[in-house]
């Protein structure tokens, strides 16, 4: 799994911080009636069910991080609907009995209504959602000693149910830091040369934190 924007956006939303509790330390605004609401930040995915079977031969593919980007619109305080997803491709490796056989990028995006608890104005406020996604793989490559050497990779969109779970921390009456992990469920076709030969069953838990601004 390659980690290595974590590190960055994290160091970026704690130095964000401060400012923005300075900037709204004597305002009297509030959080209540903003509408509207994007996050931007950085999700780790790690498939769950990982394994792309063939008709012979079994893979797995390996876990990677990517940046993210939503957008929200809140109905009220409590209820909002989110268009979500990866702002850059999670790159995969593929695994074969003999080692690495490949790599695939993917790239997914999703609808979903949510449930925020609590107050608008409260510290902390859970969320619950739940929606549809569609995940695009694309740029398969397979490695030229590997399990696939010689063969055309390809990989079906993957489409399904999400389901999300996060928290938000208030900083300010209009910024706010975000932790969620959402459940993508869904199988697509594995084909090799033009050829359907299995299924690619990712299912993948994405874990993301990210710097989020209401108004």
């Amino acid at each position: 799994m390659r980690l290595n924007a974590l590190p960055l956006a994290l160091i970026a939303g704690l130095a964000f911080a401060p400012t923005a509790f300075a900037q709204d330390a004597f305002s009297t605004e509030t959080s209540t009636g903003k509408r509207f609401a994007v996050v931007g930040g950085i999700g780790l995915a790690e498939p769950t069910e990982n394994t792309w079977m063939g008709d012979t031969d079994r893979y797995d593919l390996d876990g990677s991080d990517a940046a993210t980007l939503s957008a929200s619109w809140y109905l009220n305080d409590h209820m909002a609907v989110e268009a979500w997803g990866a702002a850059s491709t999670f790159g995969h490796r593929v695994n074969g009995a003999g080692g690495k056989a490949g790599s695939v990028d993917s790239q997914p995006y999703a609808i979903s209504g949510q449930y925020h608890f609590r107050d608008a104005d409260a510290l902390v406020r859970p969320f619950l959602g739940l929606g549809y996604y569609e995940q695009n793989f694309n740029d398969e490559t397979v490695t030229s000693t590997g399990d696939l050497a010689g063969q055309r990779l390809g990989v079906e969109t993957a489409k399904g149910a999400m389901a999300t779970a996060g928290v938000d921390v208030k900083l300010s009456p209009s910024w706010f830091a975000r932790a969620d992990v959402r459940y993508l469920g869904g199988d697509s076709d594995l084909y090799l040369d033009g050829q359907t030969v299995g299924e690619a069953k990712v299912n993948p838990v994405i874990v993301g934190v990210g710097l989020g601004a209401r108004f």
